[in-house]
């Protein structure tokens, strides 16, 4: 099979089975036909890419008004005080809680800002027809910062401390509030956009600057979901996968090529990203990092998550108590999503990691399927754990009212911040393709267990 061949197809990232790719994909969204796994790196799926551009744009300057005006005001005894997002950072930094203030700033400022800026370098040049210089880097930037960036957990912690304000103080939204709003929803919009089909915008911009054809737009469309037509063995209608077939993806952009045996560090032809036909040491590195979290999780609950002093009387609060706090004032919609969030995200997170690690390390062919959609699960909903850290911050920045009232950081922040970093780099450790090849293993034993064959 020639490279040109090997073009033709594309390998699941979640469970490794080769499919081929059809002529023309148009504005539908293709899926994985054994794990239903969303396919990138497609040509011509998704929405415009004016659109997205446009939307890009907009959540940049989204973004500066969110930065350069508060988001909430606080009046209390005519004292006020008045919260931004770059003020919740500097007041965890202040009150010596330095790594809550890095992992706040990077998730809800550095990272979002870092995607938006370099999503731009790529699309306005590739708009008029040109590639920009170290487009294969730039759009590894972007996919390694995508999953950090939190600025919906953020605005979600902006209301539920919102509601928690308004029972000791008068409380004003600011300018950044509405700008915070729109960039949430813009934000969403533009990370619905796969980065991986630049890759097939920048193959028609170089073919056609090789043979002088001129290149034009790709126009979006409503989107439909369709099947891909998986690669099968000429002498059995199983299925293959790209390791039995000698090939490997790149889960950078997407392209299937020849796996290089005897090389230990092979690198994708295409963007250079490195090549892995199975994640090396997946299964001790998610172990290791699942039982940190693990020990990590048990001060972040028992330890006060903040320290308030109120008139010279002190009173510590934990996650539980911030939950029942909110249930007990008749709130009980936040207390249910501080409790989702806080408490029950966390442990649905170490439980699930657990049990697809110990499947993966047994070598168990038992529900493939639900356990990659367990995996997809805690993937999606790993960064929502950051919840009640961004309250902490506001918090703290909110109410500092001299001797009146002032509220500070508790350790259990740090733990609990460490828990939601631990458990979101174990996941992306975990390769999920180990699951689906116990079921390939179990298959090929009962192939060659049955009577006359070899």
């Amino acid at each position: 099979m020639t490279s040109m061949e090997y073009r033709r197809l594309i390998a699941c990232h979640e469970c490794d089975l080769l499919l081929r790719k059809p002529a023309s994909v148009g504005a539908r969204v293709a899926s994985c036909t054994r794990c239903a796994a969303k396919l990138g790196a497609l040509a011509d799926g998704g929405a415009s890419l004016d659109g997205i551009c446009a939307m890009t744009l907009a959540a940049l300057i989204a973004f500066c008004i969110a930065q350069a005006f508060p988001v909430i005001e606080l009046r209390a005894n005519g004292v006020t005080s008045e919260a931004t997002l770059f003020g919740a950072v500097r007041s965890l930094w202040s009150g010596e809680m330095c790594m809550v203030a890095a992992m706040v700033f990077c998730s809800s400022t550095v990272f979002p800002l870092i995607e938006l800026m370099a999503f731009l370098y790529l699309l306005v040049p590739l708009r008029i027809g040109r590639v920009p210089p170290r487009f294969n880097r730039v759009l590894r930037v972007v996919q390694l910062v995508r999953p950090w960036c939190m600025v919906e957990v953020f605005m979600l912690g902006v209301l539920v401390t919102i509601v928690k304000m308004v029972s000791i103080a008068d409380v004003i939204a600011g300018p950044g509030l509405f700008a915070l709003a729109g960039l949430t929803v813009m934000l969403a919009i533009v990370a619905s956009f796969d980065p991986g089909r630049l890759w097939a915008v920048h193959e028609r911009l170089t073919s056609a600057r090789r043979t002088g054809i001129r290149w034009s737009k790709v126009e979006g469309r409503r989107e439909r979901f369709m099947r891909m037509q998986p690669v099968r063995e000429p002498a059995r209608s199983s299925a293959v996968t790209a390791q039995r077939a000698g090939l490997v993806g790149c889960h950078a952009c997407g392209l299937v090529q020849a796996h290089a045996e005897g090389r230990t560090r092979q690198r994708c032809s295409r963007c250079g990203h490195l090549l892995h036909r199975r994640h090396a040491d997946s299964l001790t590195r998610t172990t290791s990092l699942l039982l940190a979290a693990v020990f990590a999780y048990i001060p972040a609950n028992l330890l006060p998550i903040m320290h308030a002093s109120t008139l010279g009387r002190f009173e510590d609060d934990t996650i539980l108590g911030g939950v029942a706090y909110f249930w007990s004032s008749g709130d009980w919609p936040l207390a249910v999503v501080v409790f989702i969030a806080s408490v029950l995200v966390p442990m649905l997170k170490l439980a699930v990691l657990a049990l697809l690690t110990l499947t993966a390390r047994r070598g168990s062919a038992w529900r493939p399927r639900e356990c990659t959609v367990l995996y997809r699960l805690v993937e999606r909903i790993g960064r929502w754990s950051m919840l009640d850290v961004f309250v902490v911050a506001l918090t703290v920045t909110l109410v500092h009212f001299g001797s009146f009232a002032v509220i500070t950081a508790g350790p259990a922040a740090l733990a609990f911040a460490a828990v939601v970093i631990l458990t979101m780099l174990a996941s992306h450790q975990f390769d999920s393709r180990l699951i689906w090849d116990s079921v390939d293993a179990a298959r090929h034993r009962a192939r060659t267990d049955r009577p006359g064959v070899r």
